[in-house]
């Protein structure tokens, strides 16, 4: 399998210290795990009691942060990216704008960074098959395939048990439901302003949220 290269270095830390803008994680309660064989599980959701978790959104682009038991916090992208939709994995402004992103398939690109073990590479890999490449699933709202890590090896997001997905959006208040209590729950955050239903991942809540909303509404789980 091929090992890619990393990013220039020089920027590390004042990409580690750059502002995060960050929503309400909204990776499912219990999917929400993922298996490397050389330092053990990790968790994406659970950050600060999950406001600082790993954010999908509407599938641009990650945010927030993994956590492992062994190796600390992976960063995912701080929620602001370069190219708006997408992390240019390059330096803007002497700080680098690194971070996951997810194309309109689903397949994914860029880096994440873990301060004790370095960054982890979710692009593609000529020799891996399209299926075992990282991606995310629109479908299953899950992630799957495999990322890289020059110093762990491979991060496995394919296992058909323990894997990561994204909870049902519009379900707010976590009974499985998606009924009028969601509707409620929704207008009172919206009118806080709470990231929690920043649906588009752009950092505001305004009314295009409201508008993905409703789309999410009318879907169900």
């Amino acid at each position: 399998m091929v090992r890619s290269s990393a990013p220039r270095w020089g920027y590390i830390i004042t990409a580690m210290l750059a502002p995060a803008a960050l929503a309400q994680s909204d990776i499912d309660p219990v999917l929400k795990y993922a298996w490397q064989e050389n330092v053990g599980w990790t968790n994406w959701r659970d950050a600060a009691a999950g406001a600082q978790g790993v954010f999908v959104g509407s599938g641009h682009f990650l945010s927030g942060f993994v956590w492992g038991e062994n190796i600390g916090w992976i960063n995912c992208g701080d929620g602001t990216p370069g190219g708006g939709s997408f992390y240019t994995q390059a330096p803007l402004a002497g700080v680098l704008d690194f971070g996951v992103n997810i194309a309109g398939d689903g397949a994914m690109s860029g880096y994440a960074w873990a301060e004790n073990v370095g960054w982890i590479n979710f692009g593609v890999f000529a020799t891996l098959p399209g299926a075992q490449r990282a991606r995310y699933d629109f479908t299953a709202r899950r992630f799957r395939g495999y990322a890289w890590g020059e110093n762990i090896g491979w991060l496995n997001l394919d296992d058909a048990a323990h894997y990561v997905a994204q909870r049902c959006l519009a379900d707010l208040n976590g009974d499985g439901l998606v009924d009028f209590s969601d509707y409620l729950e929704f207008l009172n955050l919206y009118d806080a302003g709470d990231l929690t239903v920043d649906f588009n991942g752009d950092g505001l809540v305004d009314f295009s949220d409201y508008l993905e909303f409703l789309n999410y509404y009318d879907a169900g789980c």
